[in-house]
């Protein structure tokens, strides 16, 4: 990351989906979907500083992955912006990227608002959080919900974000078995959906039993099609359900992450560290709900 005092911080937080139903194929090509989208502790970090041209180093456990991306949402959020605000899109920007690549918890959708998010300071744009909205419907499904990077039920195709109620900050784990689960393929070998439109959502979730009672009458529709297609999903899940103090556990998003809640900080680290121990190959990391 770069050092210059001039330059502009932004944290990208991972994106979790406590639960995903899908719906029908709309006329633009895209499902339905409703989502209860939380953000956690863990994340990518990125800087912006003032330069001429617009441009992107990458470093970071993941940053590989990105190497053969010569236009990746970081460099489009940029020109999107700079388009809609009417100048030139001139930032060095440095992204550190500590999460895995197409894994199921937004990473570069995450990354593409907060580029929005931090371009907007540099450049001293006089923007709302809808206007910056809009821009990010043009980038992904999963930017819009990336903007505020707060608790939120997500509709549509992923533009329609409202704010959740109150949710507790619980502890969480997040893994990752290192299988590259493509999100079309996910969505091809769908079979079976809850669809969207719940009958009634709740009021209240400001506890840990409220919460999980609640996510336990929901679903992630594309968790069958993904443990079709990634069997080792299958696998993290099962290590997640015998961790002591797990409360819940499921798949985030098109996977192939995977999640669980805990109680308490202390046993989301004891498990962590069991689980790191015992499958290296595996990205795991203890975190927690930011609400």
């Amino acid at each position: 990351m770069t050092s210059r005092s001039d330059a502009i911080a932004a944290f990208a937080p991972a994106k979790i989906n406590l639960f995903l139903h899908v719906g029908e194929k709309r006329s633009d090509g895209f499902h339905e979907l409703e989502s209860l989208v939380v953000f956690v502790a863990a994340g990518d970090t990125l800087s912006f500083a003032p330069s001429r041209e617009l441009t992107l180093t990458v470093g970071g456990r993941f940053a590989e992955g990105l190497k053969t991306e010569g236009d990746n949402l970081v460099l489009r959020a940029a020109r999107a912006l700079a388009a809609r605000a009417g100048r030139e899109a001139g930032a060095a920007i440095a992204l550190t990227k500590n999460l895995p690549i197409a894994s199921g918890i937004g990473g570069g959708s995450a990354d593409a608002a907060a580029t929005l998010r931090g371009l907007t300071r540099l450049w001293a744009l006089d923007l709302s959080w809808q206007e910056l909205r809009a821009v990010a419907e043009t980038l992904g499904s999963d930017v819009p919900v990336c903007v505020e990077s707060r608790s939120s039920w997500m509709e549509g195709r992923g533009e329609r974000v409202t704010a959740a109620p109150a949710l507790p900050e619980m502890a969480m784990v997040l893994v990752n078995p290192g299988v590259a689960v493509p999100t079309a393929d996910v969505f091809r070998a769908l079979k079976t959906r809850r669809g969207t439109g719940m009958p009634a959502r709740p009021a209240r979730l400001s506890s840990p039993r409220e919460l999980i009672a609640f996510l336990r009458t929901t679903a992630n529709d594309l968790e069958a099609p993904a443990r079709a297609l990634a069997p080792a999903i299958g696998e993290v899940l099962a290590e997640l359900s015998r961790m002591p103090g797990v409360a819940f556990w499921r798949m985030s998003g098109s996977g192939a992450t995977c999640f669980a809640l805990f109680d308490n900080e202390s046993e989301a680290e004891m498990a962590a560290t069991a689980l790191a121990h015992s499958h290296a190959d595996w990205w795991v990391q203890a975190t927690r709900m930011t609400v």
